[in-house]
């Protein structure tokens, strides 16, 4: 028991832990901000162009059942959003990242292609390792 207890409190004083934590917190929170702006904004407007919210269309199908499939429409809205927001987000940050490595990355080369196979070699080979010719200096 001891061990399974040390083991708990290694994982949860890893970073990525208390780094996922903050990331649902703010999920959260941003959730709705997101519901908010899709039902108090969005879909009012909508409702100019349709006469009435997403939220108030409903199917009786007898006396007791109702399907609300509005607000299924509401949350797909939502989602669609949600997905947005984050694909932006993802989309900026990969930017951002691959302008670094680029950086990184544009150090001096240290291989050539052969002439004859178009294999790569080093830089300072005088015969192809591959297809044996001569190289040109």
């Amino acid at each position: 028991m001891r061990k399974f207890i040390e083991e708990f409190k290694k994982f949860i004083s890893k970073g990525n832990v208390m780094d996922m934590a903050v990331g649902i917190i703010i999920g959260g929170a941003f959730t709705s901000i997101v519901s908010s702006l899709v039902n108090d904004i969005i879909n009012p407007l909508l409702g100019l162009f349709g006469g009435m919210n997403f939220d108030q269309l409903a199917w009786n199908i007898t006396g007791d059942v109702t399907l609300y499939y509005g607000k299924f429409i509401t949350a797909v809205v939502n989602f669609l959003i949600m997905a947005f927001i984050v694909f932006i987000l993802v989309k900026a940050i990969n930017t951002a990242a691959s302008k670094f490595q680029k950086k990184e990355e544009a150090k001096d080369p240290t291989t050539k292609k052969c002439p004859y196979c178009k294999s790569e070699i080093a830089l300072e080979a005088t015969r192809c390792p591959h297809c044996t010719s001569e190289l040109e200096q």
